[in-house]
């Protein structure tokens, strides 16, 4: 009998390896893919951010889900940091808190890792991909089906968004015949449809820098880019959850100059002139000026510019999206993540149903979850 099983080599089905093999498990992983952990190393290519230097309780909050409290308060920011220095990535805090490997990418830390899981005795099988249960967990390899039987499993499968790089979803439905409890996925971290006007072409790609995003009575900074779709990045998505949930979203464009401020700028501005003239002259870019234009003619200036509606249509598809809401039920799963319908398999990562923003959070979540699923398999 295969002793333990890991089923995923993404972030969180890699630590769960670690942990296992740390506690003297013999570990196969089984990856679909042909490498380990492609979404992580796509994610990685623009900058690896892997946690932020913040503190446990105000880090924890974020992720909007008391079931990951106890996960995270064991492997939270300073043990992330402290784990990747170890592993050869050294890290540092940049000015927003966000941390990131001194390398940026994320190959260095993904080579570090393999080797050291080889070292351990962890066996890497690519090219497997788990289609179902058959008396077993049967998957489609090279070499033809095969069914293995082993003592303890860890599922991270992943969520449903980036279906290319692995994480499709596919196993939704052989759990739920289980009788595990899923919640339908959704997209997060995303972006959203608007319906342009032609005149908006001339922005598309270009970003809107240091506005404030109003929702509900949030005030989040951040930028976004105007795409030919809608809009999306870091401040959307920042926000994406609300607006995910029916709310509206309003932008101050210039959140560091007072109401009172911009009404006394216009007022010193002859009345003669046009809008476009007087929001150039308060300093807008071209995008914000263009944002203005299409969704502020029939304002006054002052709240086109203090308090502009955008009208948003449905999230980008989820395919599209970072991450997913959405996964295995925690009321399906012990406290230990072990599956009640499934006794000695264990799930972790973007399997389970909880959501965080992105800046370190969905790294960092992954990572914990899996630690905890490993180490409660090793003792199973």
């Amino acid at each position: 009998m295969l002793d333990a099983l890991v089923i995923g080599a993404g972030p969180a089905g890699l630590m769960a390896a670690e942990e296992l093999a740390k506690a003297g498990r013999r570990v196969v992983i089984c990856e679909g893919k042909s490498s380990p952990a492609r979404k992580f190393l796509m994610a990685g290519k623009s900058g690896l951010n892997v946690t932020k230097a913040q503190a446990l309780p105000a880090f924890i909050a974020a992720y909007q889900s008391p079931h990951m409290a106890p996960f995270l308060a064991e492997f939270g920011p300073e043990a992330v940091m402290d784990w990747c220095n170890h592993l050869g990535a050294d890290v540092f805090t940049g000015s927003s808190g966000r941390v990131f490997p001194k390398a940026m990418k994320a190959s260095p830390l993904v080579r570090a890792w393999m080797a050291r899981l080889a070292g351990m005795g962890v066996e890497l099988r690519s090219r497997w991909r788990w289609v179902g249960f058959d008396d077993g967990f049967a998957f489609d390899t090279p070499q033809g089906r095969t069914v293995l039987h082993p003592a303890v499993t860890v599922l991270a499968l992943g969520g449903a968004s980036w279906a290319r790089l692995g994480s499709d979803a596919a196993w939704v439905p052989w759990l739920a015949e289980k009788g595990v409890r899923i919640t339908p996925f959704q997209p997060a971290n995303m972006g959203f449809h608007v319906d342009w006007s032609p005149h908006m072409a001339k922005v598309f790609g270009q970003a809107v820098k240091g506005a404030a995003l109003c929702v509900n009575k949030r005030r989040e900074r951040g930028e976004f880019i105007i795409s030919s779709k809608g809009v999306e990045g870091g401040g959307i998505y920042a926000v994406s959850r609300d607006l995910r949930q029916g709310a509206a979203l309003q932008l101050d464009l210039m959140p560091d100059v007072s109401v009172d401020e911009v009404a006394q700028r216009l007022s010193a501005m002859r009345s003669s002139e046009t809008l476009v003239n007087r929001l150039r002259k308060l300093g807008l870019s071209a995008p914000a000026l263009a944002l203005v234009m299409e969704f502020g003619r029939a304002l006054s200036p002052l709240q086109a510019v203090k308090a502009l509606p955008i009208p948003l249509g449905l999230p980008r598809p989820m395919d599209e999206a970072i991450s997913v809401a959405g996964g295995v039920s925690f009321a399906s799963v012990t406290p230990d993540l072990e599956l009640r319908a499934l006794p000695k398999t264990f799930v972790c990562g973007e399997m389970l149903d909880w959501e965080a923003p992105t800046g370190g959070y969905l790294l960092t979540g992954c990572w914990a979850s899996g630690r905890w699923a490993g180490r409660a398999a090793a003792a199973a």
